[in-house]
């Protein structure tokens, strides 16, 4: 089975809509007039029900099938876009300056709009779809902040799946990972204080640059010595900020980063370790270090069973050879994961045309996945609704 020709009629809608928003992009929590245009599509289209304001800017859509059965299946995608100066040249690029749909989430609210306006068309299933259009899903708490505002007790699902594109040069595949398939995230803010002084007399100062410089290479050594080898794991500093002048040696320094992790006890012995080395750098400097984490996603974990009804449905619209349930876990994070903590579901992974990588200033969404994505969503429905012979 081929994109559901419903969906294929529907293609030049869905490509005004998604360009539309794809100019337009909002910052996670502040997709005020994303929110609105999904909101007033699910109900030009007669969704039963639209849910505005779930964890500040998220959307819920309701649509009952044609049979009396009480099985609820949620669908879910994020709208938020990212901080990026967009670099395309698209006639449709964004129009906000420094912001941009750099992840395709743009994309992926497409596809669910796609799914929600066929299955509510169509209601060839039995049961009920809950349809979660997420704000905030990079590093911001959109999947907490909505289900902190009761998603699930509002709007219980049995059962609930996602997808994110990926710009791998080949279209018409998907991919899944069963069991622990995307890493947890930590962010870590660490400043050292010491004593500022002329450069010229360093002899003055407890120097907060040295010490913070030397953590950097000292944390690596987590890696190489305390986690496990057949653990994954990433430890990752990726800011340091000190000084403001050539002459003055700064009596701050701040450093900061992430760590990736799949089991929660690789997670604690990290920070633990951390921890430890700055406290054992602030006695050798003379100096104060301060180290906090906090914890921004939990490790997303597929659903055995259910990975095999996304790649199922994936199979119906793609075709078995193109669909993939081995592919390996990704050190990138998801704050789908919440939701998985929640209900049980599955995620994949859709390929499409384009090769510039996520989160770059190039990134272009292939818009021939739109049909194909909304696709594999209503037949998600459809396979875990069935309607009664």
């Amino acid at each position: 089975m081929p994109n559901l020709p419903e969906i294929d009629a529907a293609v030049p809608e869905l490509t005004e809509i998604f360009r539309d928003l794809h100019a337009h992009p909002e910052i996670g929590m502040e997709e005020v007039r994303t929110s609105a245009v999904v909101a007033a599509k699910l109900r030009e289209w007669g969704v039963d029900e639209v849910h505005e304001g779930v964890g500040r800017t998220g959307v819920v859509g309701i649509v009952h099938g044609r049979g009396q059965g009480n099985r609820r299946i949620g669908l879910r995608a994020d709208m938020d876009a990212l901080p990026i100066q967009e670099a395309t040249g698209l006639a449709h690029a964004s129009t906000q300056a420094g912001k941009m749909h750099a992840c395709g989430h743009d994309g992926h609210t497409t596809m669910l709009l796609g799914a929600a306006q066929y299955l509510a068309r169509t209601r060839n299933f039995d049961g009920t779809a809950v349809l979660i259009f997420q704000p905030a899903e990079e590093g911001l708490g959109g999947a907490r902040a909505m289900i902190a505002d009761g998603l699930f007790q509002r709007f219980p699902v049995d059962e609930v799946y996602g997808m994110h594109n990926q710009p791998t040069g080949q279209p018409g595949r998907a991919t899944l990972c069963k069991g622990p398939a995307m890493a947890g995230a930590s962010f870590f803010d660490i400043t050292v204080t010491g004593k500022g002084s002329h450069a010229a007399m360093p002899q003055q100062s407890r120097d907060a640059l040295v010490a913070a410089s030397g953590l950097v290479g000292q944390f690596q050594t987590i890696l190489g010595r305390n986690v496990a080898p057949l653990d994954q794991a990433v430890l990752s500093v990726t800011q340091i900020h000190a000084g403001s002048a050539y002459n003055v040696v700064p009596e701050t320094a701040t450093l900061a980063g992430t760590i990736r992790f799949f089991r929660p006890e690789v997670r604690d012995l990290m920070q633990t370790r951390m921890r430890a080395i700055c406290d054992g750098a602030a006695q050798a400097f003379d100096l104060r270090i301060t180290c906090a984490f906090r914890e921004i996603f939990d490790v997303l974990v597929n659903d055995a069973d259910l990975s095999d009804a996304w790649t199922q449905a994936a199979a119906d619209v793609l075709g078995a050879d193109n669909v993939r349930d081995d592919s390996q876990p990704f050190t990138g994070s998801e704050d789908f994961a919440d939701m998985l903590q929640q209900v049980p579901g599955a995620y994949g992974n859709l390929g499409h045309a384009g090769t510039v990588p996520l989160h770059n200033p190039g990134f272009v969404l292939d818009e021939g996945i739109l049909p194909v994505g909304a696709s594999i969503y209503a037949r998600l429905i459809e396979r875990r609704l069935p309607v009664a012979a």
